[in-house]
Formats: structure tokens, sequence, C-alpha cells
């Protein structure tokens, strides 16, 4: 028998971590933070380091890979086995995390050289996607784009026998990624299984751990881009701007090339942190979507772009007659520049800031949240309405319902969502005759 231990990731949002052990040995899952109370970490098990034969990651983002320099901290001498271009976004990453515990005055539980000894295997060097290769006996691996990031995949074991399956952060619906369909295989080789019916010889899972992050919700991703765009119209046919504050990664890039066709007219003021990773992405073809390189070629060579990285060249360009639309990094506000935008649109009228992503309680994006509408009126000095409408980089009841569908599994973890959220979806799942589907908590353990 295999065993699954939470470490983090399911029943909250962030510090991603799934310890899978069979016998005396064992592999890991990510090795995420939580941004909440200057850092929270998986509930690591010293005595487990030794048995870790591998790690496993899935992709850049803090919630999935800041605690992996503990793993080395403990003694683990092994490799990470991610995407090349991962491991290259990872420095970035690690310097925003410490940036955000200091800002929180606390003290990271690892030095610098605990980051310097991470070392990397490449999956894209061992396999292409979809394909299976071994990683040492007894395992084998295959992957696959996840659609959430560059470089981001999903996973599947195939250990002592057993059959498992990690989505990572998934979604069809991206804007510019692409998505490769999580398909485990078939039963059997040759022509006759060929023959017969995919439904007949789909390979089942023992184990997934599938991205549920907005528990039950039942939206597309077309229904949030028209909530997007309305809120949007409203503010530019009042004459005023939007502050859109967006990952440095990822989503930040896909709303800016959409609101750049969308509202063709408007301004865009953009933090120069978010063109690298704009430019970044688009010399990866291998992980576009079609027609996606051809839309951000056409921004930037559209010329609309006014780019920022200073306190001055934010000024000049806020001073500027017409309506903008901003873009700044840190998807939370937690950045000083994030909140000297909002205080800059303070006490003018018809202003808005649009949040698009999660926010962790006590940040001050959801503080900001929270304090809107309750403040009086925005021309006498108080903050621009605030509201939140998320862009969707994970997945809700239709994804997760296709998901269980596509990759059948005799066991399924929902993951990556607070507990209350987890359980509503959870209880949709069984009512429409789903089984074998958990609602777990960090520090719970499942046999399979």
């Amino acid at each position: 028998m295999m065993q699954l231990t939470i470490w983090g990731g399911a029943g909250e949002h962030g510090r991603s971590s799934y310890l899978l052990q069979y016998n005396e040995e064992a592999v890991l899952l990510d090795c995420g933070g939580k941004k909440e109370g200057g850092g929270q970490y998986p509930l690591i098990s010293r005595e487990v380091i030794p048995q870790l034969k591998a790690v496993f990651l899935s992709h850049a983002h803090e919630d999935h890979s800041m605690a992996l320099p503990l793993l080395y901290k403990h003694g683990y001498e092994g490799e990470v086995w991610t995407s090349r271009v991962t491991a290259q976004q990872l420095p970035g990453y690690f310097q925003a995390w410490g940036r955000y515990a200091r800002s929180q005055a606390a003290e990271l539980p690892y030095r610098d050289e605990h980051i310097a000894a991470i070392r990397y295997a490449y999956l894209e060097e061992r396999s292409i996607a979809d394909e299976w290769s071994s990683v040492f006996p007894g395992l084998r691996i295959k992957w696959g784009r996840s659609g959430h990031l560059p470089g981001a995949v999903w996973l599947a074991l195939d250990w002592h026998g057993k059959l498992v399956y990690f989505s990572g952060d998934y979604t069809a619906e991206s804007g510019l990624l692409a998505a490769d369909e999580p398909l485990l295989g078939v039963i059997g080789e040759g022509a006759d299984a060929a023959r017969r019916p995919i439904s007949e010889t789909m390979r089942i899972a023992d184990l997934a751990i599938v991205d549920a992050a907005y528990g039950a919700n039942p939206d597309s991703q077309a229904v949030r881009l028209a909530e997007l765009e309305r809120a949007t119209e409203e503010v530019l046919l009042a004459q005023g701007s939007v502050l859109y504050p967006v990952p440095t990664s990822g989503r930040g890039q896909e709303l800016l090339v959409w609101a750049s066709e969308r509202f063709p007219q408007a301004r865009l003021i953009v933090e120069r942190a978010l063109m690298e990773p704009l430019h970044q992405l688009a010399a990866l073809p291998e992980w576009l979507g079609g027609g996606a390189l051809a839309r951000m070629e056409a921004l930037l060579a559209s010329g609309r772009l006014t780019i920022v990285a200073s306190e001055e060249e934010r000024l000049r360009a806020l001073a500027r007659k017409g309506s903008a639309l901003i873009f700044t990094n840190d998807g939370m506000m937690q950045s000083e520049v994030a909140r000297w935008y909002h205080q800059q649109l303070s006490g003018a009228a018809h202003h808005a800031v649009l949040l698009t992503g999660h926010l962790a309680a006590g940040s001050y994006g959801e503080m900001a949240l929270r304090s809107s509408g309750r403040s009086g009126s925005v021309a006498s000095g108080f903050p621009p309405p605030v509201q939140h409408i998320r862009y969707k980089v994970h997945q809700g009841l239709p994804d997760v319902r296709q998901m269980l569908e596509r990759v059948p599994s005799r066991t399924t973890v929902l993951a990556h969502a607070v507990k209350s959220r987890t359980d509503g979806l959870l209880e949709v799942l069984k009512e429409e005759g789903y089984e074998g589907v958990y609602s777990l908590s960090p520090g719970e353990r499942l046999i399979f």
C-alpha cells in the first residue's frame, strides 16, 4: 500500500506540498509557502528527508516552490524535477519572497546557501510531453503543459505499480498558454487494445490530486472576461483610469494583451517588471497556444505602451490627459509600488482598482477590497472603488468535472482551496454521483 500525507495545499490556498511514501521510499510533489503571517511553510517531517528519492515541482509560483530550500537545509541531497523554464524563473521568486518576509518583519527559515544547494533535473531533457520516462528503478513519470504559467506542468507517476496524477495548477482556458490534455494512457498494448473503445481501455489512476481552487463556482473564462470588460468600460466612459494589480508572470501578461485588444483607445501604463516576462513568453513558442505569439507581437509593436520604472516616470505618465489602464506587479498589492498607485488614484473621481486573483487574508488588496464602499465618495479624497473579478487560472466546478472524467481515479483529493470551499464542491460532486473524492487538510493522511 502507498500513503499520501498532506504537508500543505489541501484545505487551504498555499504551501502546496504532497508526500507520497512506499515502504522506506518517498517522493514529494511541490514544496511551497503560504503568503500569510510573514510566511507559512509545509509540515515537513525531518525524519522523512532521508527517504526522499525525488522531488517534483509543478511550477515556479511561490505557493508551490518557496519551501524547497528547507528540504536542503534538512539534508535532502537529491534533485528537483521540473521544467527548465521553471528553474529559470525561481531566482526572481526567491528574491520576491525574501522582500515579502522583510516587509512583514519575518525571518526566512533558510539561508541563501540552501537556495544555492538546489539541484535541478529537467523534464524536457528526459522526455517530450505525454511520454513516459524513468526517474529511478520503480518510478516512471510523464508530464504535460498545464496552461497556468510558462513552464508549468501536470505530472503522472507510475511508481511500484501505483498510478498517481498531480494536476499542479491547471487551466484549459488561458488566453496565451497551451494546456496538454491529461491522458494517462490505455491498458495493454498492440492492435487489440487500439481496436477497443477508449472507455474500455483507459488507465485508472490510484490517486489524483486535482486543482479545485475555485470550488463549486460554475463560471467560464468568457463570463469572467465579460465582467472585467464591463467594469473597465464603465470607468473609461467616466473618464477615469483603472489600476490592474497583477502577478509578475502569468495572469499579468494575459490581461495586458487582452486589455490592449478590447480597449484600443486607452493608454497603457505598464511597470517595467511586467515587460521582461512578456518578452520571455514571446520567446517560448513551445508553451504558447495558437495565435498567442502574433497577439503579443502586435502589442509590442503597437507603440501604445508607456513603460515606467521610477516614481518620476510614473508621475509623468499619470499626469498626461486621458484615461489609462495601469498594470503594476503584485496581485495582492503588498508592494510599495502597488500601494503608491492606489494612493495616487485617491481623491480624484471615477478611478477604480480591479483585483483579479487570490487575496491572502490581511493583504493590502484584501483590506482595500473590504474597505471599499464604506469610505464615502472618491471625490472627497477617499480611495477609489475596488472590485474583485477573478481571471481564471485554476479550475472551478465544470473543469473539475471534466478532469474527473478524463482522468478517472479510484481516489481523488481536491486541492488548492480553503476547506469550506472544498467541502462545498465535494458536496456537489457527491450529489452528482462521484465517488472516492476527498476534502482533506494539512497533516491528514490517506492510504491508497
